[in-house]
């Protein structure tokens, strides 16, 4: 029982601080909640569609199924969270204005919403396909299922509850700071998640890891502690990651940065317009 809530807790955590992190990044889009809806909707599908397949999946191959399935959504999530990124470094700072003006009541195109349900989809996807493989190897190493089912709700609630606490401390963050804070918090989000993703595909033999352990960090934070699975989460920290990991990293916070701040930087016209503008 023990071991599938933490599990649980674990997933689900990491999947609802993503939803948290994206629908606050969003306040005042039109429409964002009931596309979360559906991207949760999609990702629980999935994750059903994995819970049917479970053992075919682990053993795909060579035994590289899991890996390359998670590198791949893992992958997926980060080009979706680049572009949604992008896209509010654009239009934030007209969406806090709209806000100002006119509260939640905001005009946007389906873009964005778009990239949300898909960015959501992605992280229940991963998080309940990793919850059902690591629920499968441990009923088949003999757990029974009614301590097993005990343990995923207790998990469940716990984790829901985590990103609940954690999108409501989002939210009392002043708007003309929010797309600010939880951009950063994307970048972040997003470069650990393709560090995750080289792990992933080291793991399963495609790419080479180069070096491994570049340092060692768990004398001052084990990464399976709390704050280090948090901190693991929210900006990817590895207590001994190797080059590789380290090289998608960086990538994806030159890539995803360099686009924002290409985005942002001040423009003679458009400084013009804005001091006419007052």
């Amino acid at each position: 029982m023990l071991a599938t809530g933490i599990i649980m807790f674990r997933e689900v955590l990491e999947a609802a601080l993503i939803v948290s992190i994206v629908m606050a990044a969003a306040k005042g889009v039109a429409g964002r909640g009931r596309w979360v809806g559906y991207g949760i909707a999609l990702g629980i599908v999935g994750a059903c569609l994995v819970a049917a397949f479970a053992g075919v999946i682990a053993q795909a191959v060579q035994g590289r199924g899991q890996e390359l399935l998670n590198a791949a959504v893992l992958l997926l999530a980060v080009a979706m969270l680049g572009w949604h990124n992008v896209w509010m470094s654009h239009h934030g700072k007209a969406l806090a204005q709209q806000m100002k003006a006119i509260g939640h009541d905001v005009a946007v195109g389906d873009k964005p919403l778009s990239v949300l349900m898909v960015v959501v989809t992605m992280a229940v996807l991963r998080e309940g396909s990793e919850v059902v493989l690591f629920g499968y190897g441990i009923y088949a190493s003999g757990a029974h299922a009614i301590s097993m089912l005990t343990g995923a709700v207790g998990g469940l609630v716990l984790g829901v509850a985590s990103g609940v606490l954690l999108y409501k401390g989002l939210l009392r963050i002043p708007t003309r700071h929010l797309f600010a804070v939880t951009g950063w918090m994307i970048l972040l989000l997003a470069a650990g998640l393709a560090a995750d993703a080289a792990g992933l595909l080291t793991q399963a033999g495609v790419l080479p890891a180069i070096r491994e352990g570049i340092w060692n960090t768990s004398w001052l934070l084990n990464e399976q502690s709390l704050l280090g699975r948090l901190l693991h989460i929210l900006v990817g920290y590895s207590q001994r990651p190797s080059a590789m990991q380290l090289i998608f990293y960086v990538a994806a916070l030159a890539i995803i940065g360099g686009l924002m701040w290409a985005i942002n930087r001040p423009r003679p016209a458009r400084v013009a317009a804005e001091e006419a503008n007052g």
